[in-house]
């Protein structure tokens, strides 16, 4: 099980970024994945929750209506488009599933906001 997350960068105030978390060893369509984020200094933060076939998607409430979370089983890949990106949204994102009783996650992809 491998995922990698991409996507990440320098952008300014009400910009916009998509990442995405590409996965491998394993049918990522059959399980639900979550993104999260970790600020430098400040604990991790649960962002956005997709559901496997990508009928249920959940936020949390600072980026509520700014990101959206989707998925593209055929290239197991999943997305996370943020717009009208703000200073807050700094921090390092990364994914993770629960496969079975383990959680694998990524090594993160850096989102920088700032003018």
């Amino acid at each position: 099980v491998l995922l990698v997350e991409s996507g990440g960068g320098l952008v300014q105030p009400g910009g916009s970024l998509r990442l995405s978390c590409a996965a491998s060893g394993f049918p990522l369509g059959r399980f639900s994945l979550n993104w999260h984020r970790q600020a430098p200094g400040k604990g991790p933060e649960w962002v956005s929750r997709i559901t496997p076939v990508g009928l249920q998607t959940d936020y949390a409430d600072s980026v509520k209506g700014r990101f959206t979370i989707s998925r593209d089983n055929a290239k197991n890949t999943v997305y996370l488009q943020m717009d009208s990106l703000k200073s807050d949204d700094t921090a390092l994102y990364y994914c993770t599933v629960l496969v079975g009783s383990t959680t694998y996650r990524g090594q993160g992809t850096q989102v920088t906001v700032s003018s």
